[in-house]
């Protein structure tokens, strides 16, 4: 058996997407033999899409739907794009590739896409995912790992916000197919003593980040000379969170599956269970007023934005911040970025890739 052979497979789905480019980076520096999986849909420009899987290995004329198409680099990655509602290809590929754990960040994303297009969500953040979960189930994986969402905490207004916390009062379609799924895996866990951890996200930003989020949105307006569109009238605040302190906690996450606990009780904490099943928060805790993050975009590109002060959107909320606590007891997790080097550190890949 050769070395490759050796590696430990883990299925990334979203492997073409922000937090599953950088998470797929890390794994193959860290030995693992990663299976990465996407639809490549138009939610988004696509280019950057193939630009992430360019510097994986993988060339955009190789790619061809349901094939699945080994990295250049000859890395330990191999990339297939398909959809998580293509049930029997998804099944033959667990099969094929003898895969041991998953890392689910396929879905489809944005709180305010959710209220114009809800079937979609409902296609891709349900129905795929439940999907996933029976390969997960009838193949005996060793973790299964999944993208939840901080806006699971809907109206709750109390900060920090812990996974202790009620969550349910979500405000988006998004949203309440993020606590579907926290719903969905603990059912397995308890059903088939499926390890399960759910991470709920806050703000992620970075190099090769989403078009559609903050920091994208405002670096392109203000380079270009266009208005921004700041909503709330400023009044938001944010647990920006830099990539690469996020996928070192996932990786560190995916490294420790819980295990059961007949004992516990609810008193125990909800974010647990008997079932090996955990919830995380994965974030900075350590809140930024929008306007500070807006007037430091400002500062590093050398040029002030025009504003357009807007009020609150519909599905949003004024303020997130993530308690880790659990997390940092457990896994050691402190992320370490500042909003100055996270922003200094995208705008030059910005400049860079948009020349």
């Amino acid at each position: 058996m050769n070395k490759q052979e050796n590696k430990k497979s883990i299925l990334v789905t979203g492997a073409a997407g922000f937090i599953g480019f950088h998470l797929t980076q890390l794994l193959l520096k860290s030995g693992y033999k990663v299976i990465g999986l996407d639809n490549i849909n138009d939610y988004y420009d696509v280019s950057l899409k193939y630009g992430r899987l360019e510097i994986l290995g993988i060339s955009k004329d190789t790619v061809t739907h349901g094939v699945v198409v080994e990295s250049a680099n000859r890395n330990g990655f191999h990339f297939l794009k398909l959809d998580l509602t293509e049930r029997n290809a998804l099944q033959q590929l667990f099969i094929d590739h003898e895969i041991k754990y998953v890392c689910n960040l396929a879905a489809q994303a944005g709180v305010r896409y959710s209220l114009k297009n809800p079937y979609t969500y409902i296609e891709s953040n349900i129905v795929g995912y439940l999907n996933l979960l029976e390969c997960a189930r009838y193949n005996k994986i060793k973790h299964f790992v999944y993208a939840s969402s901080s806006s699971v905490y809907g109206l709750n207004t109390k900060m920090p916000l812990s996974t202790e916390d009620n969550v349910d009062h979500p405000i988006s379609l998004y949203a309440a197919t993020k606590k579907s799924n926290e719903l969905m895996a603990h059912s397995y866990s308890h059903l088939y003593n499926l390890p399960t951890t759910g991470l709920r996200f806050f703000t992620v930003y970075g190099p090769w980040g989403r078009p559609d989020m903050a920091l994208f949105l405002f670096t392109k307006a203000i380079i270009e000379g266009e208005p921004i569109n700041i909503f709330n009238h400023g009044k938001m605040i944010r647990d920006f969170t830099y990539v690469s302190d996020i996928v070192e906690g996932v990786k560190r996450v995916i490294e420790n599956a819980p295990i059961m606990n007949e004992a516990w009780t609810k008193e125990n904490g909800i974010s647990k269970s008997s079932a090996p099943y955990k919830i995380y928060n994965i974030g900075n805790n350590n809140p930024v007023d929008l306007m500070d993050f807006i007037s430091e975009i400002e500062k590093q590109i050398g040029k002030e934005a025009k504003k357009n002060f807007l009020g609150m959107q519909d599905g949003d909320v004024a303020k997130t911040q993530a308690d880790v606590t659990d997390l940092g007891e457990d896994l050691d997790y402190k992320p370490d970025t500042t909003i100055q080097q996270g922003i200094e550190k995208f705008l030059a890949w910005y400049l860079n890739f948009y020349q």
